[in-house]
């Protein structure tokens, strides 16, 4: 006779099954935070894969997490300007003879430059026009000069965290509390293009992020291997019942809010994890190879969700992919160049994988950091800084050139609060509604994705 079919109590159910499914621990704190769980449910697909539609568009976040040295990574390469580097930086100063060099279209400041020796996917896009360098960006409140910021007027709050800039700058909202993210608020504007609700066009391949935060459009966390699995703990009957009760229990009105709310996350998690699953089966085959670090496999799992947007009826896609290791207090000069490279394999090959998908031109990879470094070294290492460079890829990009402004790249200057921590010269709002604008999002719609756009004086930076 066979054993009773066990039982769990539906709090049991919820929390293994909510595990499984979304991938994150413990449960939220707040329904802002809840939002970064989301899935919006649907009915199941056809799992044959179509060609992407033509006018489809997808945005993809690479975030360096931790603070890029930027002034690393972009070296100034002409003698006069390279000995004024390598006396700044001391020991992290990178041998002239191993910098990549690099030219510029119409961008100039007296001096040439070159990239970090590690970097050379992402040398070679840029010499094809494919890739393209923001100067000297980060967040500001209104446009800031050393003067008003000896003053302490109008200046992002807690300047040099790594939660507050993180937060700051993927909201693009330097100057009052975070509710939601501005490719959060990006999806909820340009949500509508899509055909289906079946997955969010808002997808985090490295967990919950505040960039993809929004009021109605809610990320749904994948893995590099595509939709997280529903495990119940379980398999056959059993499997059965314990996924009927969950259903049971998340579907049970509930008098407390974010019991509710954490309900619905559950159920639609699991249904838009079983249907991107069921898309991904009819992905066509990459003949592109990737790299086998945890950048590359991330990117990797972007590009087959890409390939399947027809089959999701998706028309517009947001993509959050994260690297991590950046905060090199010390040891800078062995730890920053592997975590260089890792980047460069992978985003050379997700290009060239879009090239394979035919929509280059239809998908922009941008990067954004917590802040720069200090360009003084720190015993062997660097300070959080405040400006940094950036870089945006894709076929669309008006590549190989460099926009905004680079910095003085002079310690004590008047653009150095101390150390060598850069005043942007560009802000993240400015950076971001190039990219809103490209996605789609109209003039009148730009101030809602970006609040504070209007104090700055460029919208558009041109390189998209």
């Amino acid at each position: 006779m066979s054993s009773p079919t066990p039982t769990l109590p539906r709090r049991a159910i919820l929390r293994q099954a909510c595990c499984a499914a979304v991938g994150t621990t413990g449960l939220l704190s707040s329904l802002a935070q809840l939002r970064v769980l989301g899935a919006v449910a649907g009915d199941s697909l056809n799992s044959r894969a179509a060609a992407v539609p033509s006018d489809y568009k997808a945005l993809v976040c690479v975030f360096l997490s931790g603070g890029n040295d930027g002034t690393n990574l972009i070296v100034p390469s002409d003698p006069s300007s390279y000995a004024a580097y390598a006396k700044a930086r001391a020991e992290l100063a990178l041998p002239q003879t191993h910098i990549l060099p690099i030219t510029t279209k119409k961008y100039s400041d007296g001096r040439n430059y070159a990239l970090h020796p590690s970097v050379p996917g992402l040398h070679g896009l840029y010499g094809q026009g494919k890739l393209a360098v923001l100067s000297n960006v980060g967040t500001l409140v209104e446009p800031t000069t050393l003067a008003s910021y000896k003053a302490g007027r109008g200046l992002p709050v807690q300047l040099h965290s790594h939660v507050d800039q993180t937060v700051q700058w993927q909201s693009s909202i330097s100057d009052r509390p975070f509710e939601t993210g501005w490719g959060g608020r990006l999806a909820d504007i340009i949500d509508g293009l899509n055909n289906n609700n079946q997955v969010s066009m808002s997808i985090t391949l490295n967990g919950g992020n505040y960039f993809q935060i929004g009021k109605n459009v809610a990320q749904f966390a994948a893995g590099a291997n595509g939709a997280p699995d529903f495990n119940p703990h379980g398999a056959g009957n059993l499997f059965t019942t314990r996924l009927n009760a969950l259903h049971g229990a998340v579907g049970l009105p509930h008098e407390n809010l974010l019991a509710a709310a954490y309900g619905k996350v559950a159920n639609t998690a699991v249904v838009s994890g079983a249907a991107l699953r069921s898309a991904l089966q009819g992905a066509p085959k990459l003949n592109t190879a990737f790299p086998g670090s945890q950048t590359a496999n991330q990117l990797g799992a972007v590009a087959k969700m890409i390939s399947v947007a027809s089959t999701l009826g998706l028309k517009r896609q947001i993509f959050f992919v994260s690297i991590g290791g950046f905060d090199l207090h010390n040891a800078q000069a062995a730890g920053h160049g592997p975590i260089l490279a890792e980047l460069s394999g992978a985003m050379k090959a997700f290009y060239d994988a879009t090239v394979e998908l035919g929509v280059a031109n239809q998908v922009t990879t941008f990067t954004a950091s917590d802040f720069g470094r200090t360009y003084a070294p720190n015993f062997g290492g660097t300070d959080h800084g405040w400006g940094n460079h950036q870089m945006i890829m894709g076929g669309a990009v008006q590549g190989g050139d460099f926009y905004g402004r680079m910095p003085s790249l002079t310690i004590g200057a008047d653009d150095d609060i101390d150390r060598g921590r850069w005043i942007p010269s560009t802000s993240v709002d400015e950076y971001s509604a190039t990219l809103a604008t490209w996605f789609g999002v109209s003039a009148s719609n730009l101030s809602t994705v970006l609040p504070n756009i209007g104090r700055f004086a460029k919208p558009n930076l041109g390189f998209l």
